[in-house]
């Protein structure tokens, strides 16, 4: 803390970037280099985010050990160097109370692996908790939230139902005089919700907020302006980073295989109605590597060109996510509530068009969360209501039976039910393989050396 000033970060610090993919998978240490950035960059608190438990416990205590700032998580129990809440006096005499929270979603998320030892609670009440012992020693109480917003947050119309983002619900109905939000991708600024002050910086470090907060007599005013990052780091920082990041450049350049063709990018409703052959390429692999009898797979907000030429960064860069793969047995009823969701990706605009769903634009983007198969043949017809669109499911040439199972391949995140698709909660787990998805590729090109993309489409249309 310097003076009247306190650095505070939201989480998801050690998963989420090309380097921190090599600083875990080549260098072996994930933590000492982000751990010694946020000491430079003079950070007072931190969170934690869900992807901070990509590596487990012990892996978050080591950052924390060689973190400077102190972790405030008030719904996490198990990991050392974790406290619930925080006072400071800043140098004007300002008492400030301050807790974290994360969403519970973390345990969905991530792996029993990686939550082994570790108890997340739920986060409204650990925020409530939290906010009774501060509220009555402090003048001011900031809630450092790893979670996003339920609903728009303009129009205060609700978006989701479910509680992996409960930021205006806490807003309304707790009082801090401060929440703030990570987590969603979703910038906000200079936002008060239920006269609670809150924002949300944007993924990937592109912008920080700076929040101006005065206090007197009980009465809190903010402003909160997001800034872009700036071009110059410090000295210090280009010392520290300049190894690694020649290691890791080298790294991701390393040729690892060929395909029969260039994948391009392409935007994502042509994507989701023509089919991509990235998604093919990934399904491909997870098939090898499961057995299973069909497979999913989604892709990021943000399709990059795949090459011909294959190395590490094209890999990494088309799939950014530390998921694992999942076997799970499903019935056709449970696949046709699956499709179901996804096509409901689907909508038309006014004028008749194909268009994007509201409901995957709002309140962020989740192109994530449209599924491609491999193994099926599905026609639909867009011009039935959601929940009614699925006209044929086709198996190995024939219409799949209510009563036949199929074996499907996934990754872990789709299959605890996120993104929509609670119905594969209940399905029963055949095999995991807790390999990366992405080192399952890596391995899969670099042993075929050369290969033919599956060029199939699963999805038809009645118009087709």
């Amino acid at each position: 803390m310097v003076g009247n000033l306190l650095g505070i970060d939201g989480g998801d610090t050690l998963q989420g970037s090309p380097l921190t993919y090599y600083l875990s998978h080549e260098a072996r240490d994930v933590t000492t280099l982000p751990a010694a950035l946020l000491n430079l960059g003079g950070y007072d608190f931190v969170t934690l985010g869900n992807h901070d438990f990509d590596y487990g416990k012990q892996t978050i205590e080591r950052y924390l050990a060689a973190l400077n700032a102190r972790c405030l998580c008030a719904n996490v129990e198990g990991i050392r160097g974790v406290e619930k809440t925080a006072v400071v006096t800043m140098e004007n005499g300002l008492r400030v109370g301050l807790t974290g929270i994360i969403t519970p979603f973390v345990t969905q998320f991530e792996s029993a692996e990686n939550m082994a030892g570790i108890t997340v609670t739920d986060a409204f009440a650990a925020a409530w908790s939290a906010l009774s012992e501060l509220r009555h020693k402090t003048d001011l109480t900031i809630c450092i939230y790893h979670g996003g917003f339920e609903a728009d947050v303009k129009t205060g119309e609700i978006l989701s139902q479910t509680s992996e983002n409960q930021g205006c619900r806490i807003c309304r109905e707790l009082g801090f005089d401060i929440l703030l939000a990570a987590h969603q991708h979703m910038q906000a600024e200079n936002l008060q919700i239920g006269g609670t002050y809150t924002c949300q910086p944007p993924e990937k470090a592109a912008k920080f907020i700076r929040m101006d907060v005065t206090a007197d007599r009980g009465s809190v005013h903010a402003v909160s302006q997001l800034i872009p990052a700036g071009s110059v780091a410090l000295p210090a920082a280009a010392d520290a980073l300049q190894s690694a990041e020649a290691q890791t450049a080298r790294w991701l350049d390393t040729p690892v295989g060929q395909l029969d063709v260039p994948i391009p990018a392409e935007d994502p409703l042509t994507l989701a109605k023509n089919g991509s052959l990235l998604a093919n390429l990934i399904n491909q692999v997870q098939l090898e590597a499961s057995g299973a009898d069909i497979s999913l797979t989604s892709l990021s907000n943000r399709v990059v060109d795949f090459p011909q030429d294959v190395t590490v960064r094209a890999i990494v860069s088309a799939y950014a996510f530390p998921n694992t793969l999942q076997t799970i047995r499903v019935t056709r009823a449970v696949l046709t509530a699956a499709l179901e969701r996804s096509l409901s990706y689907f909508d038309f605009a006014p004028d008749g068009s194909l268009c994007i769903s509201d409901t995957f634009l709002r309140p962020i983007i989740q192109h994530f969360n449209y599924d491609y198969f491999s193994g099926l043949t599905v026609t639909a017809d867009l011009y039935q209501p959601v929940g009614r669109r699925v006209r044929s499911i086709v198996y190995q040439g024939r219409e799949l039976p209510d009563d036949q199972t199929l074996t499907l391949c996934l990754n872990n995140y789709r299959a605890s039910g996120a993104g929509g698709y609670g119905c594969y909660k209940s399905c029963p787990l055949v095999s995991e393989n807790l390999t990366e998805i992405s080192d399952l590729v890596t391995q899969y090109v670099l042993q075929h050396r050369e290969i033919t993309v599956d060029k199939t489409k699963w999805l038809q249309f009645c118009s087709d």
